[in-house]
Parts: C-alpha cells; structure tokens; sequence
C-alpha cells in the first residue's frame, strides 16, 4: 500500500511540473504587462460611455483617424484576456462599433467608430473601486453645461438653440516640436553633407498624444464609479485563433503590399558610429524586424535585401545609379503600395540626434503624410527628438511609383544613439514604430 501511495504521488509531481513547463512560456509572455479583462458600454440619449477594465492602472496615448472616422486609444504594456469580447455593436447616434484587439506584444489596441467633432468625446483614466484600473472613453454630450449643446455630427442640421460654451478643451493636442536645422544627408553619404535649412513648417496630420493629459472631475469619477455598463447581448468571446485576424482587421495592414528598403549592404557600409557600428548591420535588422511584424498582421511584404549585401544583379561593379535604381525596381515591378527605406544619420558633430522623414519635394501629399506618421512612430518608440518632416531629392524616393518615404531612425554618429540602435531592444522598438505610422497611414 506504501508502495502504490508513493507511486500515485509520484505521478502527480510530474503531471504537476509538464502543467508548469506547458504554462511557462505564456507566463514569460505576459510578464509585467497588465492584463486587459474586458470592455463594457452602454448608451444614452446624451452619451454613450465606453469602459476599459484592467486589473491595475494604465497609461494610454490616443490618435485621431479619418474615413471613416475612428478614435484609436493603444494601451501599453498590456495584454487582452481571451475572455474579452473583441468586438462590440453599439446603438447610439455616436458611435457605431467598438473594436479590441493585441496590437503588438506590448500594446492593446482600442478602435472606436464615430462620427462625432472633436469637442464631444473625452478619455480619461479611473483608479481605485472594485476594478483597478480603468479607460473611461465618453462620446456625446461631455462637457458639465453641454446638456443642450450641439453635437459635431456630419449631415445633421444643427438645432435653433446655440449650443453652451464648453467650461474646459477636450483632450489636447499636442505641440508638434520645432525641427532643428541640420544637413540634409544625401543616400550616398558624402563627408561634406550640405546644409539646408529645415522646413518648419508642421506636418498637416493630426499630431499623436502621447499621455493622456486630461484628468476626469468628480462629477465624472462619481458617475463613471456608480455606472455599470452591460455588455452588449449574443455576442461571444473571441479565441486565441481569432487574435491575428482581430489585429489584421484594426490595423488596416492585410492586403497591403509593402517595399522594405535596408539601405547600403554589400560594399557600402553606409556611416559608421564611434564605436564602429556600421549603418548597413543597423539598417538590415530594423528591416528584418519591420518585415515579421508587417506579416504577422497580414501585409505581404517585399525586402530590396535580407542578407549584407548589394541589389543591384551588377553588384559591387554597379554604379550608384544602377544600385539606388535596383531598389526602386523591386517596389516598382511588385506595384507596392507604399516604400519605406530605413537608413541611420549621421554628422561629423557627435552631439547631432534625433529622428528626420524625408519625402520627396515634388511628390504626392500622400508621400508627406506616409513620412509624417512614419517619423512619428519611431519618435514614440524609441524617444529620440523629432528633426521633422522634409522634402529632399533623394533618389529611392523620387523614383518609386507609389508614397515613399526614407526615414533616418537616429544618428549613428551620437554615441548614445549608436549604442541604442545597436541593441535589441532599440531594433525592435525602432520596428515597432514604423509598422505604427504605417497602420496609421493606412488607418
């Protein structure tokens, strides 16, 4: 009898421990992200107010996108509960649909339809209560003297009844920063770059919050406190196999099709950093990274290079010319949407940093817009200062047939910089941003 107890309990530790090795690499996944346990709505006349529960606080940043109108809240460091409802109907005259889903292994995407101006909604976060951690998102009439106020609806007359003025703004924009004036560096990197003063002009996108600014009265921690908001009814959980089709539908990435450009490889070395990291090596993992977050949300990806090396089928004997063309081929004969060519700055001052978007000058609106939101997603990765949006002549994005931008990530010159973009953490994040201003772009 001894012997079988011994065996039973035997049996069980090691049925314990494959349950734990099985659980484990979920459990390194989710580790120091907050998880996101459900959304809740519920509507009225005046408002429909939107409940995001966490299971502790949260930090947000909110973008604005148009055609269709959507209010986009990313939630970071945090991970989507399975049980959640991914998609939720709502009957109201100001928002038609809300849509949840893991938008990258840090962030939780929230995707709000609405039609309403920017004067009626505000986001604010909740602590405390029986849930920890709340996104509070009110559509409507939000301001405490906007019982009667008119509400930014398109195609609807507008009542007799002049509406009240709001006590305090919504949530606010941000102040795009000044670009600093610097060299232009052409693609082919000379040692005398020529010095053009920088536009400052600021983009014509909406800039991107990146906090949430705007802190809830008492009157709306009391009432969003109180409220409970019921689920919308017959919809069911979403299960893990459905995750990638949920991101895919958010980001607006599936069916596009996107050029990679690592710039320099093979022969050219591109600039070299103080410690001798080169920008070709930097370029060539940002890219390879962009690529596996591209096509895991749906996007069908095309790399001018995968390996160091040169494009054009001439190799080292190619000329700049046949080489910068090589590349613009690969976008041009696949027809790609868009063309983003990845390069690393730099200058013979250490002290110069920061992000640039370059589009073309004599190029489409679209171009600007592609560099603008491109240039922005890095920024809020991986936190270098913005140098701005400009125009140049460059050769890779003056002859591709489709919006191009060259992003110059951060100065491999700048010590600080070249040891960021050197490490796996800043590649990753670097990727991270650009895959973010091109689900922006495409909205």
């Amino acid at each position: 009898m001894r012997k079988v107890c011994l065996l039973l309990l035997t049996m069980l530790a090691l049925l314990g421990m494959s349950l734990s090795a099985e659980a484990s690499p979920f459990g390194e996944r989710v580790e120091g992200l907050t998880e996101i346990t459900g959304v809740r709505v519920s509507s009225s006349q005046d408002k429909t107010r939107i409940v995001v529960d966490a299971k502790a606080p949260v930090t947000y940043r909110t973008m604005v996108l148009k055609d269709p109108g959507r209010v986009v809240v990313d939630i970071k460091d945090a991970w989507l509960s399975p049980q959640a409802k991914r998609e939720l109907a709502v009957s109201g005259p100001f928002v038609s649909r809300v849509r949840v889903a893991q938008f990258d292994q840090r962030t939780v995407r929230v995707v709000v339809e609405t039609t309403v101006g920017k004067d009626n909604y505000k986001i604010f976060p909740l602590t405390g209560g029986p849930v920890p951690g709340r996104v509070v998102l009110d559509f409507g009439r939000v301001g405490p003297d906007s019982a009667g106020a008119t509400i930014a609806l398109p195609d609807v007359k507008a009542p007799t009844k002049p509406a009240a003025p709001q006590t305090k703004p919504t949530t606010p924009q941000t102040k795009p920063t000044k670009p600093q004036t610097k060299p232009q560096t052409p693609q082919t990197k000379p040692q005398a770059p020529q010095t053009k003063p920088v536009e400052t002009k600021p983009a014509e996108t909406k800039p991107v919050e990146t906090k949430p600014e705007e802190q809830q009265t008492p009157q709306d921690a009391e009432q969003a406190a109180q409220e409970t908001a019921a689920d919308t009814p017959g919809e069911q959980p979403a299960t893990e196999s459905s995750t990638d089709a949920g991101i895919a539908a958010i980001t607006g990435l599936a069916g596009h099709s996107i050029t990679i450009d690592a710039g320099h490889g093979g022969n050219d070395s591109g600039a070299i950093g103080p410690t001798g990291v080169t920008e070709k090596s930097v370029t060539l993992r940002v890219a390879l990274a962009l690529q596996k977050i591209l096509t895991s949300e749906g996007a069908t990806v095309y790399m001018t290079r995968t390996t160091d090396t040169e494009v054009s089928p001439k190799g080292a004997a190619a000329s700049d010319i046949e080489e910068l063309q090589a590349r613009c081929d690969v976008a041009n004969q696949h027809d790609s949407d868009i063309f983003i060519s990845i390069h690393m700055d730099s200058f013979t001052n250490g002290a110069a940093k920061g992000t640039t978007g370059y589009y073309y000058a004599l190029g489409s609106k679209k171009s600007r817009d592609l560099a603008d939101k491109v240039r922005a997603g890095v920024i809020d990765q991986i936190g270098t200062p913005s140098r701005g949006t400009q125009s140049c002549n460059f050769y890779v994005v003056k002859h591709t047939d489709m919006p191009a931008t060259l992003v110059e990530v951060a100065f491999i010159s700048n010590p600080t910089e070249e040891k960021l973009m050197n490490s796996e953490d800043g590649v990753q994040k670097a990727a991270q941003g650009i895959a973010d201003g091109i689900a922006d772009f495409f909205g």
